[in-house]
Protein backbone atom coordinates (compact mmCIF):
# COMPACT_ATOMS: atom_id res chain seq x y z
CA UNK A 1 0.00 0.00 0.00
CA UNK A 2 1.52 3.36 -1.05
CA UNK A 3 1.71 6.19 1.13
CA UNK A 4 -1.04 8.18 -0.19
CA UNK A 5 -3.46 5.54 -0.04
CA UNK A 6 -2.45 4.82 3.37
CA UNK A 7 -3.63 8.36 4.41
CA UNK A 8 -6.50 7.67 2.96
CA UNK A 9 -7.61 4.34 4.54
CA UNK A 10 -6.38 6.09 7.82
CA UNK A 11 -9.25 9.37 6.71
CA UNK A 12 -11.46 6.65 6.12
CA UNK A 13 -11.56 4.87 9.57
CA UNK A 14 -11.35 7.82 11.15
CA UNK A 15 -14.40 8.83 9.53
CA UNK A 16 -16.07 5.40 9.91
CA UNK A 17 -15.31 5.81 13.81
CA UNK A 18 -17.39 9.16 13.77
CA UNK A 19 -20.32 7.95 11.64
CA UNK A 20 -20.86 4.86 14.30
CA UNK A 21 -20.77 7.39 17.07
CA UNK A 22 -22.97 9.50 15.14
CA UNK A 23 -25.46 6.85 14.15
CA UNK A 24 -25.31 5.79 18.15
CA UNK A 25 -26.36 9.57 18.96
CA UNK A 26 -29.43 9.20 16.89
CA UNK A 27 -30.63 5.57 17.78
CA UNK A 28 -30.36 5.89 21.53
CA UNK A 29 -33.97 8.09 22.34
CA UNK A 30 -35.71 5.78 19.78
CA UNK A 31 -38.59 4.32 21.43
CA UNK A 32 -39.82 0.48 21.46
CA UNK A 33 -41.87 1.31 18.58
CA UNK A 34 -39.37 3.35 16.68
CA UNK A 35 -37.06 0.11 16.87
CA UNK A 36 -39.91 -2.32 15.54
CA UNK A 37 -40.51 0.38 12.93
CA UNK A 38 -39.29 -1.87 9.42
CA UNK A 39 -36.42 -0.18 7.89
CA UNK A 40 -35.47 0.32 4.44
CA UNK A 41 -33.94 -3.30 4.24
CA UNK A 42 -36.96 -5.34 3.69
CA UNK A 43 -35.26 -8.42 5.59
CA UNK A 44 -34.79 -6.13 8.74
CA UNK A 45 -36.59 -3.69 11.18
CA UNK A 46 -34.49 -0.77 12.39
CA UNK A 47 -33.65 -3.01 15.56
CA UNK A 48 -32.38 -5.32 12.05
CA UNK A 49 -30.46 -2.86 10.82
CA UNK A 50 -28.28 -1.44 13.96
CA UNK A 51 -27.60 -5.40 15.16
CA UNK A 52 -26.17 -6.31 11.77
CA UNK A 53 -24.09 -3.45 12.30
CA UNK A 54 -23.04 -4.28 15.33
CA UNK A 55 -23.30 -7.84 14.97
CA UNK A 56 -20.23 -7.91 12.67
CA UNK A 57 -17.63 -6.43 14.91
CA UNK A 58 -19.00 -8.17 17.61
CA UNK A 59 -19.21 -12.32 16.75
CA UNK A 60 -16.04 -14.20 17.97
CA UNK A 61 -14.55 -17.18 16.14
CA UNK A 62 -17.69 -19.40 17.77
CA UNK A 63 -20.58 -17.47 16.71
CA UNK A 64 -19.31 -16.64 13.03
CA UNK A 65 -18.88 -20.42 12.16
CA UNK A 66 -22.14 -20.72 14.02
CA UNK A 67 -23.13 -18.07 11.28
CA UNK A 68 -21.80 -19.85 8.61
CA UNK A 69 -23.48 -22.86 9.64
CA UNK A 70 -27.24 -21.31 9.95
CA UNK A 71 -26.48 -19.53 6.95
CA UNK A 72 -25.21 -22.65 5.01
CA UNK A 73 -21.53 -20.26 3.78
CA UNK A 74 -24.23 -17.96 1.70
CA UNK A 75 -22.57 -14.07 2.49
CA UNK A 76 -26.17 -12.58 2.58
CA UNK A 77 -27.48 -15.56 5.04
CA UNK A 78 -24.79 -15.35 7.13
CA UNK A 79 -24.85 -11.53 7.72
CA UNK A 80 -29.17 -11.97 8.78
CA UNK A 81 -27.65 -15.27 11.00
CA UNK A 82 -25.10 -12.77 12.64
CA UNK A 83 -27.82 -9.89 12.86
CA UNK A 84 -30.03 -12.42 14.80
CA UNK A 85 -27.69 -13.70 17.04
CA UNK A 86 -28.58 -10.21 18.24
CA UNK A 87 -32.52 -9.85 18.32
CA UNK A 88 -32.85 -10.28 22.10
CA UNK A 89 -30.39 -7.25 22.75
CA UNK A 90 -32.34 -3.55 23.79
CA UNK A 91 -31.74 -0.48 22.41
CA UNK A 92 -29.49 1.30 24.85
CA UNK A 93 -27.00 -2.22 24.28
CA UNK A 94 -27.08 -1.81 20.51
CA UNK A 95 -26.07 1.96 20.72
CA UNK A 96 -23.91 1.09 23.60
CA UNK A 97 -22.45 -1.42 20.87
CA UNK A 98 -21.47 1.03 18.03
CA UNK A 99 -19.88 3.32 20.67
CA UNK A 100 -17.67 0.73 21.99
CA UNK A 101 -16.91 -0.50 18.57
CA UNK A 102 -16.44 2.38 16.66
CA UNK A 103 -12.95 2.37 16.34
CA UNK A 104 -13.10 -1.45 14.78
CA UNK A 105 -11.27 -1.95 11.39
CA UNK A 106 -12.95 -5.25 10.64
CA UNK A 107 -13.89 -5.36 7.21
CA UNK A 108 -14.81 -8.00 4.62
CA UNK A 109 -11.24 -9.27 3.09
CA UNK A 110 -10.82 -7.61 0.29
CA UNK A 111 -12.77 -4.99 -0.12
CA UNK A 112 -11.12 -2.66 2.57
CA UNK A 113 -12.37 0.60 5.06
CA UNK A 114 -14.74 1.84 2.02
CA UNK A 115 -16.88 -1.18 2.19
CA UNK A 116 -17.20 -0.28 5.71
CA UNK A 117 -17.94 3.17 5.15
CA UNK A 118 -20.49 2.23 3.20
CA UNK A 119 -22.38 -0.31 5.24
CA UNK A 120 -22.45 2.52 8.39
CA UNK A 121 -24.07 5.29 5.91
CA UNK A 122 -26.57 3.69 3.90
CA UNK A 123 -27.55 1.88 6.56
CA UNK A 124 -28.16 5.01 8.75
CA UNK A 125 -30.75 6.15 5.50
CA UNK A 126 -32.44 2.51 6.19
CA UNK A 127 -33.16 3.38 9.79
CA UNK A 128 -33.24 7.48 9.46
CA UNK A 129 -36.03 7.59 6.63
CA UNK A 130 -38.46 5.66 7.76
CA UNK A 131 -38.85 7.04 11.22
CA UNK A 132 -38.50 10.48 9.96
CA UNK A 133 -35.15 11.07 10.90
CA UNK A 134 -32.48 13.58 9.26
CA UNK A 135 -29.92 12.06 6.67
CA UNK A 136 -28.09 15.14 7.37
CA UNK A 137 -24.27 13.75 7.48
CA UNK A 138 -21.71 16.07 5.72
CA UNK A 139 -20.95 15.56 1.87
CA UNK A 140 -17.65 14.72 1.65
CA UNK A 141 -18.50 11.69 3.90
CA UNK A 142 -20.38 10.60 1.20
CA UNK A 143 -17.36 10.35 -1.86
CA UNK A 144 -15.81 7.48 -0.89
CA UNK A 145 -19.12 5.04 -0.29
CA UNK A 146 -20.00 6.70 -3.84
CA UNK A 147 -16.71 5.18 -5.63
CA UNK A 148 -17.16 2.34 -3.77
CA UNK A 149 -20.36 1.57 -5.03
CA UNK A 150 -19.36 2.38 -8.64
CA UNK A 151 -15.76 0.05 -8.09
CA UNK A 152 -17.37 -3.03 -9.78
CA UNK A 153 -16.04 -4.51 -6.03
CA UNK A 154 -18.12 -7.38 -4.51
CA UNK A 155 -21.17 -6.04 -2.35
CA UNK A 156 -21.83 -9.73 -0.18
CA UNK A 157 -24.54 -10.08 -2.66
CA UNK A 158 -26.42 -7.26 -1.22
CA UNK A 159 -26.81 -5.13 -3.88
CA UNK A 160 -28.68 -6.22 -7.09
CA UNK A 161 -27.20 -6.29 -10.64
CA UNK A 162 -28.02 -4.93 -13.99
CA UNK A 163 -28.01 -1.05 -12.61
CA UNK A 164 -28.06 1.27 -16.11
CA UNK A 165 -24.79 2.56 -16.72
CA UNK A 166 -24.92 6.24 -16.20
CA UNK A 167 -22.87 8.99 -15.47
CA UNK A 168 -23.33 10.61 -11.47
CA UNK A 169 -22.68 14.28 -10.61
CA UNK A 170 -23.27 15.43 -7.07
CA UNK A 171 -24.53 19.08 -6.60
CA UNK A 172 -23.52 19.29 -2.69
CA UNK A 173 -19.53 18.33 -3.06
CA UNK A 174 -17.33 18.16 -5.81
CA UNK A 175 -17.81 14.25 -7.66
CA UNK A 176 -18.33 13.26 -9.92
CA UNK A 177 -18.31 9.36 -11.20
CA UNK A 178 -20.39 6.31 -13.35
CA UNK A 179 -19.72 5.63 -17.23
CA UNK A 180 -22.59 6.44 -19.69
CA UNK A 181 -23.87 4.01 -22.03
CA UNK A 182 -24.80 4.46 -25.96
CA UNK A 183 -26.82 7.65 -25.03
CA UNK A 184 -24.24 10.14 -24.32
CA UNK A 185 -25.30 13.41 -22.30
CA UNK A 186 -28.79 11.91 -21.72
CA UNK A 187 -27.35 9.35 -19.11
CA UNK A 188 -26.69 11.92 -16.17
CA UNK A 189 -27.58 11.94 -12.89
CA UNK A 190 -27.35 14.45 -10.34
CA UNK A 191 -28.39 15.26 -6.97
CA UNK A 192 -26.36 15.18 -3.53
CA UNK A 193 -24.42 12.57 -2.60
CA UNK A 194 -26.78 11.42 -0.09
CA UNK A 195 -29.49 10.61 -2.77
CA UNK A 196 -27.05 9.81 -5.24
CA UNK A 197 -25.03 6.90 -2.97
CA UNK A 198 -28.62 5.84 -1.46
CA UNK A 199 -30.10 5.32 -5.07
CA UNK A 200 -26.95 3.63 -6.61
CA UNK A 201 -27.24 1.37 -3.43
CA UNK A 202 -30.67 -0.06 -4.75
CA UNK A 203 -32.51 1.96 -2.00
CA UNK A 204 -36.00 4.27 -4.05
CA UNK A 205 -36.30 6.47 -0.62
CA UNK A 206 -34.57 9.06 -2.29
CA UNK A 207 -34.70 8.77 -5.79
CA UNK A 208 -37.33 11.24 -6.12
CA UNK A 209 -34.41 13.89 -5.03
CA UNK A 210 -32.67 12.99 -8.36
CA UNK A 211 -32.26 14.95 -11.71
CA UNK A 212 -31.37 14.89 -14.85
CA UNK A 213 -32.14 12.28 -18.23
CA UNK A 214 -30.59 9.65 -16.58
CA UNK A 215 -33.56 9.16 -13.63
CA UNK A 216 -36.12 7.47 -15.37
CA UNK A 217 -33.58 4.45 -16.37
CA UNK A 218 -32.12 4.76 -12.86
CA UNK A 219 -35.75 4.98 -11.40
CA UNK A 220 -36.97 2.01 -13.18
CA UNK A 221 -34.05 -0.04 -12.24
CA UNK A 222 -34.11 0.37 -8.03
CA UNK A 223 -38.39 0.11 -8.16
CA UNK A 224 -37.91 -2.82 -10.02
CA UNK A 225 -35.54 -3.99 -6.94
CA UNK A 226 -38.13 -2.71 -4.32
CA UNK A 227 -40.78 -4.31 -6.14
CA UNK A 228 -38.99 -8.17 -6.31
Amino acid sequence: MTGRRREGEERHWATIALERRALADLVATLTPQQWATPSLCPAWTVHGVVAHLVSVQEADRRQLAGAVVRGRALPPRVVLALAADLDGWSGADLADGLRRHAGSRFHPPGLGARSALTDVMVHRVDVAVPLGLPVDRPAAHWTPVLDFLLSGLPMLGSIRGGRPRLRYRATDVDWHGGRSGRGGPGTEVSGTAAALATTIAGRPALVHELDGPGVAALRAWVGAGAAS
